[in-house]
């Protein structure tokens, strides 16, 4: 296993549509390695095959045990209700944006041998199925946010927001 390097968002690999996989072997297996590493590594929720170079539909995630869950050519199948919520990106290092999401999804995939599945989340899972997912079709969060804040900005924010609810 080894801990790859994590894209920008100003790489032109985040804003292409992945391929399929077709090959369920020991070389996909060693991506997912690669990237759960990674992602445990970066202390983040999920990553995207692009956000490390490589153009297939791989997504690792963390459920709602924490454990790790590999999506495989995933697709998203139902949502429901929907959520506001500040998200951020692995790839778009210290910025945030509050962003809709779905409160509900449920995912079909494929697991490392190419056995379908489907997997459901809420709340801060629903988000990562949307948020990763995106970025196999080249998309990333700021698209959908108003406006990115950097971390000292939100610090000021909720300093603000309590101000007021002391007063």
């Amino acid at each position: 296993m080894a801990i790859r390097e994590i894209l920008t968002d100003k790489d032109p690999a985040l804003h292409k549509k992945c391929h399929p996989v077709t090959q369920f072997d020991e070389k996909l297996g060693l991506l997912l390695d690669d990237m759960k590493e990674t992602l445990a590594h970066a202390n983040g929720a999920g990553l995207a095959a692009p956000q490390i170079g490589i153009l297939r539909r791989v997504v690792v995630l963390l459920d709602n045990n924490d454990e790790m869950l590999e999506l495989v050519n995933p697709e998203i199948i139902a949502q429901e209700g929907e959520q506001d919520g500040l998200e951020g990106c692995l790839s778009v290092p210290g910025y945030y944006g509050f962003v809709k999401r779905p409160m509900k999804v449920k995912v079909r995939a494929q697991d490392r041998s190419g056995k379908w599945f489907e997997a459901e989340g809420e709340e801060i899972v629903a988000r990562c199925f949307c948020h990763e997912t995106e970025h196999l079709d080249g998309h990333v969060f700021t698209e959908h946010a108003d406006r990115l804040y950097s971390a000292e900005e939100l610090d000021q924010l909720a300093e603000d927001r309590q101000g007021g609810k002391d007063r």
